[in-house]
Order: C-alpha cells, then structure tokens, then sequence
C-alpha cells in the first residue's frame, strides 16, 4: 500500500506527515476530530448536517442520544488537556454523559461551540508538549501522554461511528 492509501483515503486525503512523533499523533487526532480519516467519517462530518432534533433523538432505545455523546466527548477532550496540565481528576458521572435539558436549536449550536473550542483548548495544549514527554506517566496506571492521545484519537473515532448510526437508526 502506498503512503498516500495508508495516510488516508479519498481526494482528501494527506501525504504521511515526515514530522516527529509528536506532530504525526496530532495529525491523526486532527483526522478523527476533522477529517479526513480513512475509516469513514470523522467526528466532525459525522456531525454535519445533525439537528437539534435529531441530535436529541433517541432511535435505539437505552443508547445515548447524538447529543449525550458531544457533550461527553466535549467532557473527555478538556479531561484530557487537564491531564496533559498535570490533574489527575476524573470526570463525575453527571458530567460523563450529562443530562440534556433544553432540546433547543440555540443549546444544541452552543454542545457544537463547546466540543470546537474543547477540541482547540487541546490541541493548544497539546503543541505545549514535548516530544520528550510522550513517555512521562501521568497517573497511577502508568499511562503515558502517548497512550492518552492515542486513546484521544481514538475516542473521537469510536464515537464518530455511534453517531453515523445513530442517524441511519433514526431513518431518512
């Protein structure tokens, strides 16, 4: 497979970053945040086109609504930079996956504010780092800033795909 097929897919997609390790694990926290990722949508583009309806919505019963899961990756996203900062605090269960209160156009266009500008605070956070660092544990576990935005990356993935099928769930 050539670099461009392995960095991405479509006519989005970007040469392999020739950077440090730091500035590729960035771009593929961007790609899932962004785009363009080679497994499907990004968080964002899972996003595009979502409603304050159908964002409140809750097709599959028992599962979280589209909105549930941005303001819960909105939550883990400044988890994460606090982190990065040096608190080892957790997230309480009332912020995990918060209750929404008001279904509104304007509270839902405020969730999407809040998951941008949490998704900037961390990168900004991030390009404070070095590369050196990427090894340093950060808590008790022994989990590295590697491993944490690796797992970063990763959980704007995971819930990309919980919101695409949610929407095909919820029908036309």
């Amino acid at each position: 497979m050539s670099e461009r097929a392995a960095a991405g897919s479509g006519s989005g997609a970007r040469e392999k970053p020739t950077g440090n390790e730091l500035e590729r694990i960035v771009d593929q926290m961007d790609r899932a945040f962004r785009g363009p990722a080679w497994h499907g949508p990004s968080l964002r583009e899972a996003l595009a086109g979502v409603d304050a309806r159908a964002a409140a919505a809750r097709p599959i019963p028992g599962a979280h609504t589209i909105w549930e899961l941005v303001l819960h990756v909105a939550a883990w996203e400044g988890v994460v930079r606090r982190r990065l900062e040096g608190d080892r605090a957790g997230l309480p269960d009332a912020e995990n996956f918060p209750d929404v209160s008001d279904p509104g156009e304007t509270a839902w266009q405020a969730a999407l504010a809040r998951l941008e500008s949490g998704h900037r605070a961390l990168m900004d956070g991030v390009s404070r780092i070095e590369v050196s660092d990427l090894d340093r544990p950060l808590d008790a576990h022994g989990t590295s800033a590697y491993g944490l935005l690796h797992g970063a990356a990763q959980h704007d993935i995971y819930h990309a795909a919980q919101i695409v099928l949610l929407r095909r769930a919820a029908g036309p």
